[in-house]
């Protein structure tokens, strides 16, 4: 039987995706063991893993508006390994940051949340992002029902807290959280309800794990 042609982007499309997804790994530990990444390697690897992981959010956002903009309804197949992926250096930020930067002195690192808001709300941004990572597969698409689509909506409060997290965390460089605002600003225009936008209308794809 012949695959389709949309059915043909994804086999080809879902390993290159996951190699990219990978590169800004590669690329930190070959700074890291070259000794280019900065003089503070601990604060390079928080930094990087938190920014791609911000990153890879917001592209995962952006899914919905570009397929309903281009007709291409195979993109969904991409934005769980994207929402995952973005999971993924968020938890690797989260350990940096116990681990490396704290050496798991849960009492510093208690007063940290307590006392700084910016670690509040990126920890609270990661304790969201985890019952929507755990959810993405079929069977608890299947056994939440529609339950499910509101549990994923919560990546519009995550991407919202991972902002304010970098944005305060900056302090006075602010121009790329301002940046990832706009962006996050586009992709929840962008969703409102309204007859309006000029999206093709076509069908609508077979359900695919993922964030809205």
């Amino acid at each position: 039987m012949r695959t389709s042609k949309p059915h043909r982007i994804v086999q080809v499309g879902k390993p290159i995706v996951f190699l990219l997804c990978l590169t800004p790994l590669a690329w930190l530990t070959w700074r890291l063991l070259s000794g280019e990444a900065s003089a503070n390697p601990i604060e390079a690897i928080i930094h990087g893993t938190g920014n791609w992981a911000l990153r890879l959010l917001l592209i995962t956002l952006a899914i919905t508006p570009l397929r309903r903009l281009t007709g291409r309804v195979w993109l969904v197949r991409f934005r769980r390994m994207l929402g995952l992926f973005s999971f993924f250096y968020a938890s690797l930020h989260l350990t940096a940051y116990l681990w490396l930067d704290q050496r798991f002195r849960w009492h510093e690192i208690i007063g940290d949340v307590v006392q700084r808001p910016y670690i509040t709300v990126g920890a609270a941004a990661i304790l969201l992002m985890t019952p929507l990572a755990i959810t993405s597969t079929r069977g608890w698409i299947k056994r939440l029902g529609p339950r499910w689509k509101t549990l994923h909506r919560l990546i519009y409060p995550i991407a919202i807290l991972g902002i304010l997290h970098y944005w305060w965390l900056v302090k006075a460089d602010w121009r790329e959280p301002a940046l990832y605002a706009g962006i996050l600003s586009l992709m929840l225009l962008a969703r409102l309800p309204t007859k309006r936008w000029p999206w093709p209308r076509r069908c609508t794809p077979r359900a695919e794990p993922s964030s809205p």
